[in-house]
């Protein structure tokens, strides 16, 4: 311990050891994080118990994951031990972690154990992306790049869950350190991420160096292949580079590379997220084969437009073409009904998938009826649903639950949501904004604070906000609240105008789900520096007037951007396509394709 850190943490030893008031739960994550050596953190640990607050959700997974920042790996399994109910998300640490110190043979029984349960501790918890992520990522880490690959491929082989980008990167990296032993399995390897859809874009996370690499590739003489361009594309299609994807589409037409079924699916998904669906269905139905990826992105398309009764019409034309679906095919069909508020229908589908198609529903599915019966208001209907699942529900389907209760204004639903949440994902600041946001949108301002104070506590932020958008071949990013691009004069000067005529014209924003406790105008100095709002405004001063704006957002677009687009694409006579987590918005002629269903 350095002797600043003793002079800081000092007085603390002496305050526990001597003063029986109780630690704050909320107090002790803070302290645990700032925590420079491991006695003190016993010495804090010690003190939880004698509070009596060890259990508590916030406090113990804390603990377990400060144990685990020292590489105590005894003491991050006594505290899960003692642990009122073990997560998915306490295992999957402690398999990280022992897989990372090169310990794999524990990992594995830790995997085992985690499934069957242990006794007194309750049932088993199925392990998760996160989980396998977790032991692949270790293993490689820790020098055993054989044990990387072995677990990957049991991850493929149990059939459970499918490998993710972050899996197949992390035992790509393991393959490479195996050398030139390992290159049939690497082949393999690429063909599956090809196959699954783990390509460049989604592999290395970074879609903008994506989109660089691939330039320069270029300038360097280079030329794509028909492995390149199906990679690259999803690195198009996330930061909606429509012009950038349109030149791969002319260059793989030049090379004759539109027979590959893998070029040609690539190309339907990457129009479909640019915002050109019609596009994607030209490629569709021009592909001289098609598989069951190819099927999957143009129904995902679809449903990420909003156009479920497309997406179930072309569901069953893939049915009469004898192309068997699979799980992600009925995700594709139950989000599109979803989307649309189609709740008949997605219960058959739910219950063919399972009867007709022999299909067991996963917790993507389960979340997808969530959604779909919470949207519909029906959120006992969607609480009971959860609690019949065959397999512990994890934090999407309770993200679902929440969502679907900020929608309808049920406080007491959310609170229960809210709370298996917190459990489940305590590092997660969007769950606390969203149930903050609920409290607010009732005026329970002391909700609202206490939430904030949770928040501030547990060192939480909320995730800022960022847009895309495409203006002549660049890709420009704006985030909320952030100067620092070029043309912030102009961008601002522009919404001002914006903002006055939405005011004369009768437009009052929407203060409905603004976190804090303040005062009107203050409200709408926060809203006004949305990223999409500002991307929209750059790209209305940028481009000439008619031509369509393509935004894409990292978060949901809330009420009050969601009117102003509406407002904008009417008063300056253009077509705006929004992209959020969840879906497509098209704004023409003062409407949205959404319904305001969303």
């Amino acid at each position: 311990m350095s002797v600043c850190h003793h002079v800081l943490f000092q007085p603390l030893v002496h305050f526990l050891r001597h003063v029986s008031f109780p630690p704050d739960p909320h107090l002790l994550p803070t302290a645990l994080k700032s925590c420079p050596a491991l006695p003190l953190v016993r010495a804090l640990h010690a003190a939880t118990v004698a509070a009596g607050i060890a259990r508590d959700p916030f406090v113990s997974s804390s603990l377990l994951r400060t144990y685990l920042r020292f590489g105590a790996t005894p003491d991050a399994r006594a505290v899960l031990d003692g642990m009122p109910q073990k997560t998915v998300v306490g295992w999957s640490a402690l398999v990280a972690a022992h897989a990372a110190h090169g310990d794999t043979e524990g990992a594995w029984r830790l995997l085992k154990e985690m499934r069957r349960g242990t006794a007194g501790g309750g049932g088993g918890v199925e392990p998760n992306a996160i989980t396998w992520n977790g032991l692949v990522s270790g293993c490689n880490r820790s020098g055993r790049a054989r044990d990387a690959v072995v677990a990957l491929a049991r991850m493929h082989g149990e059939g459970v869950l499918r490998p993710d980008a972050t899996g197949v990167s992390c035992a790509l990296s393991a393959i490479g350190d195996l050398g030139t032993e390992a290159v049939a399995v690497g082949e393999q390897l690429h063909g599956y991420t090809v196959k699954s859809g783990c390509r460049l874009g989604f592999v290395n996370g970074k879609d903008l160096e994506a989109v660089e690499l691939f330039r320069e590739m270029q300038a360097q003489g280079i030329e794509p292949n028909s492995v390149t361009i199906p990679c690259v594309l999803p690195a198009f299609a996330n930061v909606a580079a429509l012009m950038h994807g349109r030149s791969a589409h002319c260059f793989a037409l030049r090379k004759g590379f539109l027979h590959d079924v893998y070029v040609c699916s690539a190309l339907v998904d990457m129009y479909a997220k640019c915002g050109r669906v019609r596009n994607a269905r030209r490629i569709f139905d021009a592909m001289p084969s098609r598989n069951v990826v190819s099927w999957n992105v143009m129904i995902g398309g679809y449903a990420m437009h909003g156009e479920a009764k497309t997406a179930v019409r072309l569901f069953d034309s893939m049915l009469m073409c004898k192309q068997k679906p699979d799980m992600v095919t009925f995700t594709c069909v139950l989000q599109a009904c979803s989307q649309a508020g189609l709740t008949e229908e997605g219960r058959r589908y739910f219950k063919e998938m399972q009867h007709e198609h022999g299909i067991y529903p996963r917790i993507k599915h389960y979340a997808c009826m969530v959604t779909l019966l919470g949207r519909a208001g029906k959120l006992d209907e969607a609480y009971d649903l959860i609690t019949d699942m065959p397999f512990e529900p994890d934090g999407c389907i309770w993200g679902s639950l929440l969502g679907s209760c900020r929608v309808h204004g049920n406080v007491d639903l959310a609170e229960v949501a809210a709370e298996k949440l917190f459990h489940l994902e305590p590092d997660n600041a969007g769950n606390y904004v969203l149930l903050s946001n609920i409290y607010a949108s009732k005026k329970m301002w002391g909700g609202v604070n206490r939430i904030r104070e949770m928040m501030k506590d547990m060192g939480l932020k909320k995730e800022m906000g960022c847009s895309w958008i495409e203006i002549k071949n660049k890709v420009h990013t704006l985030l909320a609240g952030d100067d620092s691009h070029p043309m912030m004069t102009a961008i601002t000067e522009k919404l001002k105008q914006l903002n006055i005529e939405m005011r004369r014209l009768g437009f009052a924003p929407s203060t409905y789900f603004v976190l804090h406790d303040v005062e009107e105008q203050e409200k709408d100095d926060i809203l006004a520096v949305h990223s999409e709002k500002l991307a929209v405004a750059l790209g209305l001063i940028s481009t000439s007037p008619g031509t369509p704006l393509r935004v894409i957002k990292n978060l949901r677009i809330c009420d009050d951007c969601h009117e102003a687009m509406k407002f904008i694409s009417c008063f300056e006579g253009r077509e705006i396509s929004v992209r959020d987590t969840n879906r497509f918005h098209h704004f023409r002629d003062g409407k949205c394709s959404c319904g305001d269903y969303w």
